[in-house]
């Protein structure tokens, strides 16, 4: 189906392997951004980018992932949909990172001391690699975390649900909608 045809050009395009329904998410990611924006709760937007030598991938070529995320090669960029506004009143941030935490060597803990953090909320394009390290690198800083089921994709069906199935294990209440994380 088209669906998983464009997966496939989205897997050749930035390394890995994503499921279907993109568009999708993005939609919702979206609609999360502005009900986070009108709300006035901070948003950081996370970028995963090596360097084309790949002197930074360390061991993330030691699984099924090829060279993913690679500067200056398409499917790096942020989507041109979800990008941040720096002129806005929530001073919004953008974090490139080289590992698959959003803690991993970035300013992340920085941002959320700053901003009194205690609860994130959490999307992204692979709930089996990012979003499962960053939700357990909080998790492990005692932060609350929300994962928004139905604005996660996972690198295939069964990863992303045993992904979730993990977070919900260490933090009971983590899974959420959209719709609810937007009431």
């Amino acid at each position: 189906d088209s669906d998983e045809l464009l997966a496939l050009v989205a897997a050749a395009e930035v390394g890995s392997e994503h499921m279907a329904c993109y568009d999708d998410r993005i939609e919702l990611a979206e609609r999360l951004i502005a009900a986070a924006r009108a709300a006035g709760i901070p948003i950081v937007f996370f970028q995963e980018v090596h360097r084309p030598s790949g002197i930074d991938f360390g061991r993330e070529l030691d699984g099924n992932e090829g060279e993913h995320c690679v500067e200056g090669r398409a499917g790096t960029p942020l989507h041109p949909r979800l990008l941040p506004d720096f002129t806005g009143p929530n001073h919004e941030f953008h974090i490139v990172k080289r590992r698959y935490s959003g803690f991993i060597g970035t300013e992340f803990e920085i941002v959320l001391s700053v901003r009194d953090a205690d609860t994130l909320i959490l999307i992204g394009g692979l709930i089996d690699v990012c979003v499962h390290y960053t939700f357990a690198d909080a998790h492990q800083r005692d932060f609350y975390v929300r994962v928004v089921t139905d604005c996660v994709g996972g690198s295939s069906v069964y990863r992303h649900d045993a992904a979730l199935d993990a977070m919900e294990y260490l933090q009971a209440g983590a899974m959420r909608t959209g719709d609810e994380i937007i009431a």
